[in-house]
């Protein structure tokens, strides 16, 4: 004997109950088989939108019911030879009729009961069930119709009745065993008390109709037919590289249909496990793919997570009240009080302390449960022992299952840590003593983000995806997006890392994609993006919510350097090429630190020194070892090292700075450089990193330029140093006669800093510095004598990019 059962998705149409048939053919010719269907798809709630606009006294009902019905005889009219359709349209037609006696009913009366909407939606498997029969009986003869309301029967709690399985068990067992037929059709998710009035089994019922047969009659295999290739890892309309779970067992499979997986229906489980009975989850569309078996025995997948699944809609009341501690009965009699009022607990979590207990139960319940709990305990809350109920609303719950968790130490630990890192705030935990089931309760806005997060974690073995938001794609900028997307296979099959560039922006556009922009046409994809609003930008990032999210500010504005704080605090990491908030007042510097610290995201700015050499992060390694900096020198402007090693006083310094500027060497307006300003930013930046508390006004700056080539626009400088080319030229000369070289040096000195021009002998390890490159120099209380000397090319657009490339995939790497 097997069970086959076809869900509302399977039996939406003509179409669809055509490859129904083709399957059941298949199946029929190896086992005596019963077919269980459920209605239509969608018609159980257009019957009860007709029922409902009757009771509200709308009398558009009667166009709903016009439409159900034209939707069944069109379904049979195609389905049905032209010879045998008469019978069947004239059932479809007393059956409608029969629905629309009851409508007009409720309408005169303006009453709608839970039992006479169980009358109602019925009709949909009933219609369905005999259309389907009819189509059966016109290619396999033989195929017998049974009403389930004549074998299951149940207690007379509509909408969601109790099986009385004793009763059903042998009625069912009677049936099909006298019965001489090999094929038979059922419908679904009705039933009968015992005064024979109409029950159902609640939504998604018809699952559990054809359980309850598969074990009353000891059934070889239960089959469930639906629209998906199995049981996913997690819901596929969060999730994009779900995968299909091909074996779990019944303890898992109810765990995980309890907490939202819409496979099956959670009730379905307990009649086949109790008989071990194999259940399948199979595809009418994809019929030949393998499908799901729910069954205990060896497991094909022997990860210790099975699937992630979520429940929406939740509420979380608290119970709480130093009265509660040591007084038994507390719990007996917030549970009896929800359980008066017909409210079922989804959640369950109390502290050690005794001093609280809370609940998680639907939302639509919340009102009724906390008015409900506040009389129960109307005379504590009086006398202050305990607090008035505590609600909290727009909650959901996140679960991993898997029966293995209890032999692999370390899963909360991943699961929470991971939360923890993109910023996924749980407000309670439970956790049953079998250790199949950790769930968490979040908030509704964070369920796709969490669900996206464990799913890499636990089940994505190809790479981690990086949510990339890149503010600035000019000239540094550019070349970042083509680094990336050079780089983009290299990075998936040797780090396992894939960076997705979600967003761009310059000062005129930006642009969104979650699936990742194309980045062989950006440039043009940018240009039709909307209108560049920078707070709007970062809305947009926050409202997105989107996993392991690094935002790269590759500008000099600081207007996006001001925004890092709203990032940070959402748990979002921030690579910055942009010296300005490093840079900025000490209490924003540190105020971002703690922020990073706080929230679990990277504040990553390495770039703001020597472009990509690994300064800070040297700094930062001596410091963590132990070490202590006492003092550091640095050439840290690859703009004034290349000017002053390409000046020689035959071309004016002018042009030389003008050669710097066209080939990306310098800031955007050249002053910034030269000034001294953007040294002085560099030393400071890593005077703070080595522990000073120190601002801008703190430095003692030693130009060597003249006043006048400041003033007016970057136009004007150039004019001005033209005219003050004596004076550079005098500065190169007094160098070169005395046999030395003219270098911007940056210096750190126990808390005292300093940026000016010097004189550099030949044995000077600046001396021996050519083009761009930086050069620092750390002398702490292992590097006494022979300082440590990071030394490399410190500017240009290549060489930039690719330390902010270096920063984004260490974010992807932590």
């Amino acid at each position: 004997m097997q069970v086959l059962k076809f869900g509302g998705s399977s039996v939406k149409n003509a179409e669809n109950i055509s490859k129904v048939i083709g399957i059941i053919k298949e199946k029929i010719v190896t086992d005596k088989t019963i077919i269980v269907v459920s209605a239509l798809g969608g018609m159980t709630d257009l019957l009860l939108q007709c029922s409902k606009l009757a009771s509200e006294g709308d009398e558009t009902y009667k166009e709903k019911l016009l439409e159900a019905e034209h939707r069944h005889l069109q379904t049979a009219k195609e389905l049905i030879p032209i010879t045998r359709q008469s019978s069947v349209l004239s059932l479809v037609k007393t059956l409608c009729n029969e629905i629309e006696d009851i409508c007009n009913g409720i309408f005169l009366l303006r009453e709608l009961s839970e039992r006479t909407k169980d009358r109602i939606v019925s009709y949909g498997e009933i219609l369905s069930s005999r259309i389907i029969e009819a189509r059966l009986n016109a290619e396999v003869e033989g195929c017998e119709w049974k009403d389930s309301k004549e074998i299951i029967i149940t207690n007379s709690n509509f909408g969601e009745a109790v099986v009385d399985f004793p009763i059903t068990n042998k009625r069912v067992a009677d049936y099909f065993n006298e019965s001489a037929s090999s094929l038979f059709i059922l419908p679904g998710f009705i039933s009968s008390d015992t005064n024979g009035a109409v029950t159902t089994l609640g939504r998604g019922g018809s699952d559990y109709t054809a359980a309850i047969i598969a074990a009353a009659l000891d059934a070889n295999v239960l089959e469930i037919w639906t629209d998906v290739s199995g049981m996913m890892t997690a819901d596929p309309r969060l999730v994009t590289n779900v995968k299909i779970i091909p074996q779990i067992s019944y303890q898992e499979a109810m765990e995980l249909s309890h907490f939202g997986a819409k496979v099956i229906y959670p009730p379905t489980i307990q009649p086949v496990s109790s008989k071990g009975i194999p259940t399948w989850i199979k595809n009418t569309f994809a019929p030949h793919d393998r499908g799901t078996v729910i069954q205990n025995g060896p497991q094909i997948n022997e990860s210790s997570i099975r699937g992630i699944s979520s429940i929406n809609n939740i509420s979380l009341l608290s119970l709480e009240g130093s009265g509660m501690v040591g007084i038994p009965g507390f719990s007996k009699r917030l549970f009896e009080a929800l359980a008066t009022k017909r409210i079922n607990v989804i959640l369950i979590t109390q502290s050690s302390s005794e001093h609280s207990i809370c609940v998680g139960i639907d939302a639509v319940n919340t009102d009724k449960a906390k008015n409900a709990i506040d009389d129960a305990f109307a005379y504590e809350i009086e006398i202050k022992k305990v607090d008035p109920i505590f609600v909290e609303k727009e909650l959901a719950i996140v679960a991993l299952v898997g029966d293995n968790m209890k032999s692999h130490p370390g899963i909360s630990g991943k699961m929470f840590g991971n939360l923890g890192r993109n910023g996924v705030n749980v407000r309670a935990i439970a956790q049953g003593s079998s250790e199949r089931n950790i769930s968490a309760v979040i908030s509704t806005h964070d369920v796709k983000k969490a669900i996206n997060v464990l799913h890499e974690e636990f089940f994505e073995t190809v790479y981690k995806e990086v949510n990339l938001f890149i503010a600035g794609v000019g000239n540094v900028g550019g070349k970042l997006v083509a680094q990336i997307q050079k780089q983009q296979k290299y990075l998936q099959q040797k780090l396992h890392l894939k960076i997705n560039v979600v967003g761009l922006a310059n000062s005129r556009r930006m642009l969104f994609n979650d699936g990742g922009i194309n980045l062989s046409n950006w440039k043009d994809l940018l240009a039709g993006g909307p209108e560049m609003n920078m707070q709007e930008f970062i809305d947009t990032i926050l409202a997105k919510n989107l996993r392991n999210a690094v935002f790269a500010d590759v500008t000099a504005n600081e207007m996006v350097a001001s925004c890092y704080a709203q990032l940070l605090e959402k748990s979002i990491s921030v690579v910055a090429c942009n010296k300005i908030a490093c840079s900025s007042s000490f209490e924003y510097y540190t105020q971002l630190k703690k922020l990073s610290t706080e929230f679990n995201a990277q504040f990553i700015f390495e770039t703001n020194v020597g472009a990509s050499l690994p300064i800070i992060v040297s700094l930062n390694d001596l410091l963590r070892s132990g070490d202590n900096i006492h003092t550091m020198e640095a050439v840290l402007s690859g703009t004034l090292n290349f000017v002053f090693n390409n000046y020689d006083g035959h071309k004016s310094f002018a042009s030389v700075v003008k050669q710097a500027q066209e080939e990306g060497y310098t800031e955007p307006d050249p002053r910034l450089d030269l000034s001294g300003k953007d040294v002085m930013r560099k030393i400071m930046i890593l005077s703070r990193e080595a522990g000073e508390k120190m601002e801008m006004e703190d430095i003692t700056n030693n130009s060597f330029m003249p006043p006048a080539c400041m003033e007016g626009s970057v136009e004007d400088f150039y004019k001005a140093m033209e005219e003050h080319e004596a004076h550079f030229k005098q500065l190169y000369n007094e160098a070169a006669d005395a046999g030395k070289k003219l270098k911007f040096v940056a210096k750190y000195h126990k808390g005292v800093a300093s940026v000016g021009l010097q004189h550099i002998d030949p044995q000077h390890d600046f001396y021996h510095l050519y083009g761009k490159d930086n050069i620092v120099l750390f002398y702490t209380d292992r590097y006494v004598e022979q300082p440590l000397v990071i030394k490399g090319a410190g500017a240009g657009a290549d060489i930039t990019a690719s330390g902010v490339f270096a920063d984004i995939i260490r974010t992807g790497r932590i």
